[in-house]
């Protein structure tokens, strides 16, 4: 936790929220839900500001949770939602 505290700390205030827990994911369907989160189950997820996804990459790379063997992390990015769908 030491190494992430620190990585976190280096975002400075590019780290809008630096880690959130999740808690079991579960699919939903049409047909109804089944449980396990599906095939990369979210565990816990971070939001950061930056300008763009080479940048946001190399930040990804730099998580010491990687360190872990199984260890994975997905990048995407927060898309805007167009005015009249948001009200």
């Amino acid at each position: 936790m030491a190494k992430f505290h620190a990585w976190v700390r280096d975002l400075g205030d590019a780290a809008i929220n630096p880690g959130t827990p999740s808690g079991m994911s579960k699919i939903v369907s049409a047909d109804g839900k089944s449980d396990g989160g599906g095939a990369n189950p979210m565990s816990e997820f971070s939001i950061v500001k930056i300008n763009d996804m080479d940048t946001a990459l190399e930040i990804a790379k730099a998580c010491p949770f990687l360190e872990m063997n199984t260890a994975t992390i997905v990048v995407s990015e927060h898309m805007e939602m167009p005015q009249r769908c948001a009200q």
